[in-house]
């Protein structure tokens, strides 16, 4: 069988009704054609998450399945592998109590551009535990109570890298490199459209959201906790379990994250890839 009757087609199986969908039928490790790559793409954008399982992939193999869906981003806070410096290990050694980005977030909201997405690959893993919980954030915006929706619609959220919550979740992987030093601070719209979908997205997180921009962090803080619960709410959300040789990409744009932390006493780890994203433009949001 050539790499072309290999990679030119695919089978769907959505594990929520919403968001998460698990592909079948295509090895990550070669190119796949031109119209597959399409159609893939398209239920990455439709789905936000796609999971492909029983891969095994060389590091330049996850960099080039990764390169299909876009530009390659450096992560500012941690050192990439020895030879690619655009893969970071996502460990969790086992007498460590914190894990890598345990909170909900979605990537690097404190950049001017944040991550398009990204591609995380599962090397080893504990024997039970260490699922990583995605949302939908287009089904967060779009079931808000009209009064919410008028409230955000013209609000800016100022986004920080030293929020303490999640700085405490790098603090036994980052490296000392001088951008690991830096606090990075962005401010963006609160409703966020999405630049290939035009959906309208609520682009606030718990993990980097501080305030919005004109109040104070006090004021901020009550419509921010009903944003945040809001958003995380079970019917948006799909469980990823994961296997060895199972790769994970993420439409960082619509969808925030959560790894749980039940695995202490046990190593995990895998490797990231992140896509370079752009500046997020306001929605049109009509009064209601």
């Amino acid at each position: 069988m050539t790499t072309s009757q290999k990679n030119n087609g695919f089978v769907i199986k959505p594990i929520s009704p919403l968001i998460g969908s698990t592909i079948n039928g295509l090895d990550l490790s070669v190119p796949i054609e031109k119209e597959t790559l399409e159609k893939l793409r398209n239920v990455w954008l439709q789905r936000k998450v796609l999971i492909f399982t029983d891969q095994n992939l060389s590091p330049e193999q996850h960099i080039n399945f990764t390169l299909q869906f876009g530009e390659l981003d450096k992560y500012p806070f941690l050192r990439g592998l020895k030879g690619y410096p655009l893969i970071t290990e996502v460990l969790k050694l086992p007498n460590e109590k914190i894990n890598f980005g345990g909170v909900w977030h979605s990537d690097t909201t404190y950049l001017a551009e944040p991550a398009m997405g990204a591609s995380l690959y599962a090397l080893e893993l504990p024997p039970i535990g260490g699922d990583t919980i995605f949302c939908d954030m287009c089904a967060a915006y779009i079931t808000l109570p009209n009064d919410i929706k008028n409230e955000i619609a013209q609000l800016r959220a100022i986004n920080s890298s030293a929020k303490d919550k999640v700085s405490q979740t790098r603090s036994n992987r980052i490296s000392n490199s001088e951008d690991a030093k830096k606090i990075f601070s962005s401010t963006h719209p609160v409703v966020r459209t999405h630049p290939e979908t035009g959906e309208k997205l609520l682009y606030v997180n718990e993990a980097h959201t501080v305030q919005f921009e004109g109040w104070s962090i006090e004021k901020s803080q009550p419509l921010l906790n009903t944003l945040f619960q809001h958003a995380r709410k079970p019917e948006f959300q799909c469980r990823i379990q994961w296997q060895l040789g199972t790769l994970v990409l993420w439409d960082n744009r619509s969808s925030h994250h959560y790894p749980i932390n039940d695995y202490t006493g046990h190593r995990r780890r895998l490797h990231r890839v992140s896509l370079k994203g752009d500046k997020p433009t306001v929605a049109r949001v009509d009064t209601l």
